[in-house]
């Protein structure tokens, strides 16, 4: 069901702003449940077909479409086979300003970051080629053919040629959805802030003043995925943080991940990542 994309960490460093993810070819269905976040994301589909939904809008990218994430707006990806190869691109716009008090600041990198424009979100294979320079930059840099400040140089060229493509074929546009997915953003807040604990429908109708019943059908409808299989999916990924970070035992492990039964974290997390926790943290060692 769940898929390892590192959506819940910062993106990106002083010393490379510009983060790029490679989902490739899962072999089994995955979803990354509904996150925001402040960068600005670049979504594109190399081969196979992606399911993608952006502010409550569900699309299905194929081969050589892209799509696009303004700041803030709640999005997830996923796939009914897993047999999908797509990349992700981050940055955050101010990276792309020359810190400069000038028209293109003013009047469209300030209001995007800002939220008062946005880029549609479905721009299918308009940006392909950019994308395709996207990832020669991306391959060039990991297998260090390439220097971090000529990949930086060479990615701020191509997304400020990618902006000026989104302006002059009229993608950039107001925003009309802003405070559209406040609910949305304060129930996942609010299961972030909570998951190492109890989240009962019960406890989380109580906090939205919803019923059992709706909460359960809203959370499905909204975000496609159980309120359970979202707190299940941020608990292991906290867990397999711990792993990979600590050296406490596993019980321990499990306890901070808001599992009371060892056990039942051992089978969960071996279902889920097709590996045991104590062998997950000892090929993460290896890899040392």
């Amino acid at each position: 069901m769940y898929f390892e994309l590192k959506e819940n960490k910062p993106h990106g460093t002083k010393d490379d702003p510009f983060s790029t993810y490679h989902i490739e070819n899962a072999g089994r269905s995955f979803q990354i449940p509904v996150h925001w976040h402040d960068e600005l994301e670049i979504i594109y589909v190399k081969s196979g077909f992606l399911t993608v939904s952006i502010s409550g809008e569900s699309y299905i990218g194929n081969p050589g479409d892209a799509f696009v994430v303004s700041p803030g707006n709640l999005h997830l990806m996923g796939s009914d086979t897993g047999a999908v190869d797509y990349y992700t691109f981050l940055f955050p716009l101010k990276n792309l300003s020359f810190r400069a008090d000038d028209l293109l600041e003013d009047k469209l990198l300030e209001p995007l970051n800002s939220g008062h424009l946005m880029i549609n979100p479905r721009i299918n294979d308009t940006a392909k080629e950019l994308c395709e320079q996207l990832i020669e930059v991306y391959e060039a840099k990991n297998d260090e053919s390439e220097s971090q400040l000529t990949a930086q140089i060479k990615t701020k060229i191509i997304l400020l040629q990618f902006i000026l493509e989104m302006w002059k074929k009229g993608f950039i546009i107001e925003n009309d959805t802003s405070g559209r997915n406040t609910v949305e953003k304060e129930m996942v807040s609010y299961i972030q802030q909570n998951y190492t604990g109890k989240i009962s429908l019960k406890e989380f109708g109580e906090q939205f003043h919803l019923s059992e019943k709706y909460i359960s059908r809203y959370f499905k409808e909204h975000f496609h995925i159980t309120l359970s299989q979202y707190v299940t999916y941020l608990r292991l990924e906290h867990a397999k943080q711990l792993l990979q970070d600590t050296d406490i035992p596993v019980t321990e492990v499990a306890m901070q991940s808001g599992y009371q039964n060892v056990s039942y974290f051992i089978r969960s997390f071996k279902k889920t990542y097709e590996i045991s926790p104590l062998k997950y943290r000892n090929n993460m060692l290896n890899e040392i």
